[in-house]
């Protein structure tokens, strides 16, 4: 264990009863107080750039939910500190916002952080909580009952692939690159068996070394095992450029796919030219996507004339699927409890998103296992959808 996670835990361990919420009687008696949602965001650090994106969704949603008199007369307020992203300090920063604030929903920068409190968030029993973190381990609501993730897990997001590789080219070869970290082999061992289900063939599994910059000898395993697609995990950008310009330079024809947090167009564009075709999962539609009916996505343009990044729509979906718990919940006379609006998430069936989602969901679990296969169009520098709505809630399907 490192010095940042001991130090995390110790944080977490010392929140004690006096950061705890507030009595259930008390919010009976308060039901006109203010909704929050407190945030641990790094708006310093590595994820800076990414981080805007939520944190600003998460503004606009509240103003935007104000303006329509928000839920019941009771109005969400956004309390954010920047974290750096460091898990401590994500820590700290819970800390400090639970114990002046009235908090009811709680957005985590990290899948470290997510784990982390997850002992003091069932002991405090009054927070929602959700995050940047589509980790696998923490769609178990056993172990985490008042999580939420407002998309696929990283296993579901490579299923989505796998489902629609199995649909264009059946039987066909499939190789894995990933980073060798705990995000980059989360979606490993349930990606090898749905492709095993599905009929694929999995020719070679390549972990490349955290920070690597030199690939030469990984791409020529991919040209050695020659697959019809090589899906990336555990990346943003580096070091997906250096694979695609290899394995071009060397003729390869494979062709390439990545997940939600390398799928954002801005990143693509990084890629350069080569990376025309270049596929991926993505659980939302892109803001510039005006396929059929989306009023949701309309508000946001309306709300933002200039191109959003997908961390946006995750900001703002998570947003709203707090309000939604909140709003059954009460419906239902029930205490704003954590387990109460976790339960009450977890009983929408088809609901309609505004088209943010281009199918309605289905909350089961931590996780809405839906998403699309989008590809990207070079000379149009855009996104282009490459397949229908997928989702994996059953293996079987």
């Amino acid at each position: 264990m490192n010095n940042s996670r001991r130090k995390a835990l110790r944080i977490a361990a010392g929140l004690g009863v006096g950061a705890l919420a507030y009595p259930l009687t008390q919010v009976h008696a308060q039901d006109k107080s203010d909704l929050v949602i407190g945030a641990s965001i790094p708006l310093s650090g590595v994820f800076a750039a990414t981080a805007i994106g939520y944190h600003t969704a998460m503004q606009d949603y509240a103003k935007m939910l104000n303006e329509q008199g928000g839920i019941n007369g009771r109005k969400l307020r956004y309390v954010a500190e920047d974290t750096g992203y460091k898990v401590d300090v994500s820590v700290a920063v819970y800390n400090k916002i639970t114990a002046r604030e009235k908090v009811n929903f709680y957005y985590g920068d990290s899948t470290g952080f997510a784990k982390t409190i997850a002992p003091e968030v069932a002991r405090n029993g009054n927070v929602l909580m959700s995050g940047t973190s589509f980790a696998t381990e923490l769609n178990d609501p056993k172990k985490f009952p008042n999580y939420f993730m407002a998309g696929p897990d990283y296993s579901e997001m490579v299923k989505i692939l796998l489902r629609h590789i199995a649909k264009e080219t059946p039987g066909g070869k499939v190789a894995l690159v990933y980073a060798d970290n705990e995000f980059g082999r989360d979606p490993i061992e349930a990606s090898l068996a749905y492709a095993k289900q599905l009929g694929l063939n999995i020719v070679q599994q390549i972990p490349t070394p955290l920070g690597a910059v030199d690939v030469s000898t990984e791409v020529l395993k991919l040209r050695r095992a020659n697959p019809d697609y090589t899906i990336f995990h555990g990346y943003v950008l580096a070091p997906i450029p250096e694979f695609i310009s290899q394995a071009k330079g060397l003729g390869l024809k494979t062709k390439f796919m990545g997940t939600f947090w390398s799928m954002d167009l801005n990143l693509v564009e990084k890629m350069g030219p080569e990376a025309d075709g270049f596929m991926g999962v993505m659980p939302y539609r892109y803001y510039f996507d005006k396929e059929g009916k989306s009023p949701t996505m309309e508000k946001i343009r309306s709300l933002r004339p200039e191109y959003q990044q997908v961390a946006y729509t995750q900001g703002f979906l998570t947003a709203m699927l707090f309000t939604e718990a909140a709003k059954r919940t009460m419906a239902a006379g029930k205490p704003l409890t954590g387990a109460n609006m976790k339960a009450a998430l977890n009983s929408i069936k088809n609901f309609d998103t505004g088209g943010i989602m281009g199918i309605p969901i289905t909350i089961q679990g931590n996780s809405i296992p839906v998403g699309r296969v989008y590809r990207y169009d070079a000379k149009n520098k855009t996104m282009v959808a490459a397949s229908d709505w997928i989702d994996v809630s059953s293996a079987s399907k």
